[in-house]
């Protein structure tokens, strides 16, 4: 199976299970959106599956609010991104933005 095939069936699970497997209505330390992000951006948002596909660990917290939110709302068009972020409310969005704002990035050498 190609990245591309695993990507639609990552996202074909997470839209008919709802955004709340992404994002849990629950405090930072305790929310794993990696329940469905870690199909394409890997555990702890550390090694995606694809060279096109961002880390997220430390990532900006406001960097990550305004990427969910413009993907969520179409002004940042990708077909998959933005099915990821539709259902997601600004909670869910702040609890994904905290979780991965935290994780500690690796280094990578090139």
């Amino acid at each position: 199976m190609n990245v591309w095939s695993q990507g639609l069936v990552v996202l074909g699970l997470a839209v008919t299970a709802g955004p709340r497997v992404c994002a849990a209505d629950e405090p930072a330390t305790s929310a794993k959106p990696d329940a469905v992000c870690v199909g394409c951006h890997g555990p702890g948002g550390n090694k995606p599956v694809a060279p096109q596909t961002p880390r997220l660990a430390g990532q900006a917290y406001d960097y990550l609010v305004e990427a969910l939110t413009q993907y969520r709302s179409g002004a940042r068009p990708d077909p998959i991104m933005g099915a990821m972020a539709k259902g997601l409310t600004d909670a869910q969005i702040q609890a994904v933005a905290r979780y991965y704002s935290t994780q500690a990035g690796l280094m990578v050498k090139y």
